[in-house]
């Protein structure tokens, strides 16, 4: 995970906090396909709102999922709010 600035992690929270989630993390929990999606959307808007479902919850906390994906993706994890959180990650020039 990488750390960003205070100065961008308002932005990115003033921007997606009136946003809806785009990607859902379901029961199948973090797949391949779901990264793939994760990945796509922040090299497209570079940042992304993920909600995780309380299916896909029973074993790990919502923090855990996050990092996990934040990892994976080579992402900053922004924030974390009750099952949703916001994802940075700078696009390439």
């Amino acid at each position: 995970m990488r750390e960003i600035s205070a100065k961008t992690k308002r932005r990115v929270k003033k921007r997606l906090s009136a946003e809806k989630p785009t990607i859902w993390v379901g029961k199948t929990g973090v797949s391949q396909e779901l990264l793939k999606e994760v990945d796509k959307q922040l090299d497209k808007n570079e940042m992304v709102k993920i909600k995780i479902l309380k299916s896909a919850l029973e074993s790990s906390k919502t923090k855990e999922v996050a990092a996990q994906i934040a990892e994976q993706t080579r992402s900053s994890l922004v924030e974390v709010r009750g099952n949703t959180f916001m994802l940075y990650k700078r696009r390439k020039k």
